[in-house]
């Protein structure tokens, strides 16, 4: 004798394939419960690995935290980075100078080309406790030295440049002593510094491929016309996600002159849009397993009605109202649990061959559908995290469950002798 509850026997028995329209539904219920599970899975662990790699590539190149003065530049930077570093959980820290020049390229025949980036003068002894600059070099070498210039690979495609190349490039200081020479008689107009293209890097972010260029900080405050200044201090943590306390304690030991952002607030916008959208994509793609438990409600009241007469007979044989509400919730609750457990192995699948399909719809296709100019990311990312893949199969076997109340209440308050007076 089998030691299963006859609930559960009988839930199994009706739950075997038959050739009629219920076991139809049935199936159209697991497939709804699999396709919502695996694609769940599939869309919330892509938007996590987007997420990860993306902070994963600000931290790379980006600071976790800058000081900065309020009102000018930073003058007695040294002061300022002995304070910093006295924080336990301050890992290094370096002066910068950032901000927007104009380049032209100075190319051995054609035409030369001009260029907005953004440049930032770097100090390189200390630079590999700061970035992975240092390591990201993909041409060229490591060298800002006697007007060295490294370039990211985007910008250097887009400017035509190669290592060796040449260019002059202006800063705001430039741009004042040219005003000065038109405005005074006799003056001559000032000559735009040249730079080497030492390097290419490619830091694996777009952004920073394409629009940052790097020189060493002195030719920067050059540049700036800063002589001994900063723009703020670039300070690295053991702990990035220990910024925004962090934060507080050294705006605590500054004082109010100071203010410092957290690469989390200067990114806001970007990681804040992807929560909302890996939530809003949760909420529209659970609708799938709505669909699915309505399927489920469909088939169980269909069923109910078709079994009245045994309905009739468990409860003459003394089965009580939850017995019988318990043989079709069983039946929802496996429904849910073979839905979930297909879905589950289907989402890992396709999770695992995520970059195999996607190159081949580009080559079926014709064209990149994950566009590297538009997402930053040449491989689709994914992550899979246990809590989500807990959230998504915990719901919607709760759905599914819920899906079978309405048709087992139902059949649990049927009485004996209506379900038998036709019979």
């Amino acid at each position: 004798m089998s030691r299963l509850p006859f609930e559960l026997l009988l839930a199994l028995r009706y739950l075997r394939p038959k050739r009629t329209f219920v076991s139809v539904i049935t199936l159209i219920s697991v497939l709804g419960v699999t396709l919502g599970v695996a694609v769940l899975i599939i869309v919330i662990s892509v938007m996590s690995g987007f997420d990860q790699q993306l902070r994963d590539k600000i931290l790379g190149f980006n600071t976790h935290l800058k000081v900065m003065p309020r009102d000018e530049t930073m003058k007695n930077y040294a002061a300022v980075a002995r304070i910093v570093s006295s924080n336990r959980n301050v890992r290094a820290v370096a002066p910068y100078v950032f901000g927007p020049v104009l380049m032209k390229t100075e190319p051995p025949d054609g035409q030369s080309k001009v260029g907005a980036p953004f440049v930032r003068g770097i100090n390189p002894k200390i630079e590999t406790n700061m970035s992975v600059l240092p390591s990201s070099i993909v041409e060229g070498k490591f060298d800002v030295s006697d007007r060295g210039l490294l370039v990211g690979t985007e910008f250097a495609h887009n400017m035509s440049l190669q290592v060796g190349d040449r260019v002059e490039i202006g800063g705001p200081s430039v741009l004042e002593k040219w005003k000065e020479s038109t405005e005074k008689k006799g003056a001559t107009a000032p000559v735009l510094p040249e730079y080497d293209v030492r390097g290419i890097f490619d830091v694996g972010y777009f952004e920073y491929n394409l629009s940052v260029v790097v020189i060493s900080l002195p030719e920067a405050q050059e540049l700036y016309d800063l002589k001994n200044d900063v723009h703020g201090l670039m300070v690295m943590l053991h702990d990035p996600y220990q910024a925004p306390a962090v934060e507080e304690q050294l705006a605590a030991a500054l004082g109010p002159h100071y203010q410092i952002r957290t690469w989390m607030q200067e990114n806001s916008n970007l990681l804040n849009a992807l929560v909302v959208e890996k939530n809003v994509m949760f909420y529209l793609l659970f609708f799938i397993m709505i669909v699915a438990a309505l399927c489920i409600l469909s088939a169980l009241i269909t069923f109910v009605v078709q079994k009245t007469r045994e309905i009739g007979m468990l409860k003459a044989l003394g089965a009580t109202d939850w017995q019988v509400s318990l043989v079709f919730l069983s039946q929802a609750a496996l429904v849910g649990a073979i839905g979930d457990l297909a879905g589950y192995w289907l989402g890992m699948l396709a999770l695992a061959y995520r970059n195999e399909f996607l190159h081949f719809m580009n080559r079926m296709t014709g064209f990149e559908l994950f566009p590297a100019s538009i997402y930053g990311f040449t491989e689709l990312p994914a992550l899979i995290v246990r809590r989500d893949l807990l959230l998504i199969c915990g719901s919607a076997w709760i759905i599914c469950l819920l899906g079978g109340v309405i048709p087992a209440w139902r059949a649990g308050r049927l009485k004996p002798v209506e379900a038998l007076r036709y019979e």
